[in-house]
């Protein structure tokens, strides 16, 4: 599998995000914002960080380089593109996904470990995980508060879209596993196609031998036998 990994200005997770699609055997490379060329990928990916230090709004100057409007472009032909924490901030500012990534409900940024429930087996980003599945995720991130109109969150609900939930180590979904006010507790939403997902978590900082969980290696390993068994 072929990745091309964004970095913006402020981009932090590039080089993680690359290491863990490499651990797969994966030609991952870094293209530059200011690049037109992708680089013939089968996957994109908007890696965590605070593109362009986050200044207004998480992703809102990032939507402006020029590589977003070719991976605009490659999302309209039907190619995958994942955006994690920051990229999914991006996803959404720039049209691929909708609603809005907002100030977490309690001000704060909040860095630390949370579990997150998978929804719905019927995509590339969860083939293969059974629905109710709880991972030990971290999250790190001050505007992770999800929010939509109330038909655009009917639709999401209605259609499968919302792939993973916030929820407690058994996998309730409550107030109390909600770490920033998403609305339904949502932690990541794909989109009508199924082939772009943005997601706040970081499982890419749950992949590695040594780390608190490795969890995040499930939602890689999904991806992989997606690939392998579509040819």
């Amino acid at each position: 599998m072929k990745v091309s990994v964004i970095t913006f200005p402020g981009t932090n997770c590039d080089h993680d995000t690359i290491e863990v699609f490499s651990q797969f055997g994966d030609d991952a490379t870094l293209v530059w914002h200011q690049d037109r060329d992708l680089k013939n990928p089968d996957l994109v990916v908007f890696a965590g960080g605070s593109a362009y230090g986050d200044y207004l709004r998480g992703g809102a100057l990032a939507k402006y380089s020029p590589v977003v409007e070719e991976v605009i472009k490659y999302a309209g032909k039907g190619g995958m593109v994942l955006g994690l924490c920051n990229g999914f901030q991006i996803l959404t500012e720039c049209g691929l996904l909708p609603g809005t990534l907002m100030i977490n409900t309690g001000l704060d940024f909040i860095c630390e470990h949370r579990h997150i429930r998978v929804e719905h087996p019927n995509s590339p980003w969860t083939y293969g995980i059974a629905a109710g599945t709880v991972l030990d995720i971290p999250i790190a991130h001050k505007e992770g508060n999800f929010h939509i109109d109330a038909a655009g969150l009917q639709e999401l609900e209605d259609n499968e879209r919302v792939l993973f939930r916030y929820s407690d180590e058994s996998g309730n979904v409550n107030t109390d596993a909600n770490p920033n006010g998403s609305l339904n507790n949502i932690a990541g939403i794909c989109s009508a196609n199924k082939r772009v997902l943005g997601m706040m978590p970081h499982p890419e900082r749950a992949a590695f031998p040594g780390l608190k969980s490795q969890d995040g290696t499930q939602l890689f390993k999904a991806l992989q036998s997606y690939f392998a068994a579509s040819g």
